[in-house]
């Protein structure tokens, strides 16, 4: 008897998914527990194991394509192997001999009033929801799906096919699909360029920094830092750090640190807006950007303030390792109360962050430069960083944003006070 792969449940407000990548292909046989595709969702990837074994009869939902949480992908069977030439990537699998001339495709189609189904074909979450706001009669539909289930995409199929003609409320089917344009009016595909899918974390990216700038009133005030004394204590201490704790020490600790104690003295820099209200966090979740293939990535360190320099140096080598292999978890990308995004790891010596709404702060730390500085009335070459603090002017005034900046910028010229305030 075939099993349905069905989408399982994503996380917290996550309904939806793309089909990333079939790991088998039909006619493959599956071991019980072996992963079979791959969904891409807004913040991470979720790999779907095979509850039983078998062979893969049938992909009903290919890569590229949309799918809701409970909706039916493939099918495993306990049959033999499907036979070369099956359809692969989304093609439902059938036993159909090649034709020179396509096949003619079925689409879903409403039944007369009169002869609606007296029982409710069974249907997926998502083209429930899509048939009550459209309002279509769900038994009025012919569902593609294995066992006549009705997906999406023939909900959506109906409502497209279907207006009301005149006053008289007569139904008239119209097609759903405009006719092919001929291949002459088709643009002339440009040899020199590729046409390549975003993944729906990078739409998910695109989406929110264009409304981080929308919504958000969002400045950015910057400083310098003179890195000799961090510098000095790494040196000394780097061997002995890493032979006790098994970690080196980096300069994302002491920035870490230094935020931390910074959000303690102007606290707005840690809060949120929601409605007409701040909300004042006491608790400091320190979100860390990671650059990942499929984009960057924000995975958050709990209760920062309460963890030493060698948790922090532990915890983000660990994040940032997993965020490269995809492996994050989705609670680990959740509820940060603030964010640091380091572009000196790729030689940036200046920019402008942009928020990680509904945060109100990013410091930005950039690449470390030697330059002429004038010091006690002499010219000096030291190690400086630009470090840059993107807020949100509704909440953060500008007086706080430039103290804010410039009690990091203390903090780490004077690595023991920073150790004080830890």
């Amino acid at each position: 008897m075939a099993v349905e792969i069905r989408v399982p449940t994503l996380g917290e407000s996550i309904v939806e998914a793309t089909v990333g990548k079939w790991l088998k292909q039909v006619g493959d046989t599956v071991a019980a527990g072996e992963m079979l595709v791959d969904l891409e969702t807004d913040k991470v990837n979720v790999e779907v194991a095979a509850e039983q074994g078998g062979v893969l009869e049938q992909i009903v939902k290919g890569e590229g394509q949309n799918v809701g949480v409970g909706e039916v992908i493939g099918m495993i069977g306990a049959g033999a192997p499907a036979a070369a030439g099956a359809p692969h990537n989304g093609a439902p699998a059938a036993a159909a001999p090649r034709q020179d001339t396509p096949a003619p495709v079925a689409t879903p189609t409403a039944a007369p009033p009169a002869q609606l189904s007296q029982h409710t074909p069974p249907i997926s979450p998502v083209a429930r929801k899509i048939a009550a706001d459209q309002g279509v009669d769900v038994r009025a539909v012919a569902g593609s799906g294995p066992g006549g289930r009705v997906t999406k995409d023939d909900v959506a199929s109906v409502g497209n096919r279907e207006q009301i003609a005149g006053d008289s409320g007569e139904r008239v089917a119209v097609p759903a699909v405009q006719p092919p344009t001929p291949s002459s009016q088709l643009p002339t595909p440009n040899p020199r360029e590729d046409r390549v899918r975003m993944s729906r974390r990078r739409q998910t990216i695109a989406a929110r920094l264009v409304e981080a700038q929308r919504t958000a009133a969002m400045l950015t005030t910057f400083n310098e830092i003179d890195m000799s004394a961090v510098m000095e204590v790494r040196k000394r201490r780097k061997d002995s750090f890493k032979e006790r704790h098994g970690i080196g020490l980096g300069f994302m600790s002491f920035f870490t640190k230094a935020t931390v104690g910074a959000l303690k003295a102007f606290p707005r820099l840690n809060a949120e807006i929601q409605g007409d209200e701040l909300i004042l966090k006491h608790y400091y979740d320190i979100g860390i950007a990671v650059g990942a293939e499929e984009g960057l990535v924000v995975p958050v360190m709990r209760d920062t303030d309460r963890k030493s320099f060698a948790q922090v140096e532990q915890e983000i080598a660990d994040l940032a390792k997993r965020a490269r292999e995809n492996k994050l978890t989705l609670a680990e990308l959740q509820g940060g109360t603030f964010t640091i995004t380091n572009g000196g790891v790729f030689g940036s010596l200046m920019s402008t962050p942009i928020l990680n709404t509904p945060q109100v702060g990013i410091l930005g730390m950039h690449k470390i430069e030697e330059r002429p500085i004038a010091l006690a009335g002499q010219v000096v070459i030291r190690p400086m960083m630009y470090v840059a603090l993107s807020y949100d002017h509704r909440i953060v005034d500008g007086n706080e944003a430039v103290r804010f900046l410039v009690r990091i910028k203390e903090l780490v010229e004077d690595p023991e006070a920073l150790l004080l305030e830890g």
